[in-house]
């Protein structure tokens, strides 16, 4: 399983947490309001809402971006109309760091947009450590804690410190487990693990065939890059995308989010 690597990857940073709490040091839980991630995603007007990604390089593709800093691309995505931010703060495969939520949070103090911590997060010290940040929410995927009880808990422990969790899955054998976990937001991702390669039509099918509850909120994840990605997404269910790649690339994150939105049907409902 390729997120074997991702979970390796992350050891160090978590002795390192676990150092700084026998220490006291994680004990600085951000006290302040926080914008409401799902508030924020369900406020969109009644069209599909987009989460922008601030994303320099992956292993995928390799580098994508690196010469623009968060602050401007922030910058550019609220302008351009982003309802949420995601910032991806893992180190060693995507160059970025944990600093990047405070620096995107600081563009725009009138009406912040919320950020959402994109990372391997499989430890409840990450989830500490993550309430030290300005993000209002925090991403745990199930592959990763392939135990609806795990699972939970990260989950709760995440809502206590004022957090939302949004809980990724690939398939319906995941699906399961997040909804036995109590997710209550839904990503799914459409890049299969052991290939890399993105199948936005399986995507589409799990919401099809497993329709979000009631109470869930939807994302879907990977390969959006066109408008019709988009009207797609909304009649499968979903209540917002995550894009990042296609609107990073040559730098022009503004530019590439106002030309994935401009053809959207201002009338299409979001289901």
């Amino acid at each position: 399983m390729r997120l074997e690597r991702f979970y390796t990857a992350k050891l160090p940073e978590i002795t390192a947490l676990r150092q700084a709490a026998d220490r006291g040091d994680l004990q600085r839980i951000l006290r302040e309001p926080r914008p409401d991630f799902t508030a924020a995603l369900r406020t969109s007007g009644g069209q599909l809402a987009v989460i922008a990604e601030y994303k320099r390089t992956s292993p995928s593709l390799g580098s994508i971006c690196e010469s623009i800093e968060v602050e401007e691309a922030a910058r550019q995505y609220a302008a351009a109309g982003a309802h949420a931010l995601s910032i991806l703060t893992e180190e060693q495969y995507f160059h970025g760091n944990i600093a990047f939520l405070e620096r995107a949070a600081n563009q725009d103090t009138t009406s912040p947009l919320p950020l959402l911590r994109k990372d391997f997060i499989f430890d409840p010290l990450q989830v500490l450590a993550t309430a030290g940040t300005k993000a209002s929410a925090l991403l745990l995927i199930v592959r990763l804690t392939p135990s609806a009880g795990t699972l939970r808990r990260l989950r709760e422990e995440t809502e206590k410190m004022g957090l939302q969790a949004v809980v990724e899955v690939f398939d319906a054998h995941d699906l399961r487990l997040a909804r036995e976990s109590g997710a209550r937001i839904v990503q799914v991702n459409a890049r299969d693990l052991d290939t890399l390669t993105v199948n936005r039509k399986a995507c589409r099918k799990l919401a099809t065939a497993y329709p979000p509850e009631n109470h869930e909120l939807w994302i879907a994840a990977s390969g959006i890059s066109r408008p019709e990605h988009l009207v797609e997404a909304a009649e499968s269910g979903y209540h917002a995308v995550l894009v990042g790649s296609s609107l990073m690339k040559n730098g022009k994150p503004g530019e590439n989010l106002t030309a994935l939105l401009k053809t959207q049907d201002k009338d299409r409902p979001c289901a």
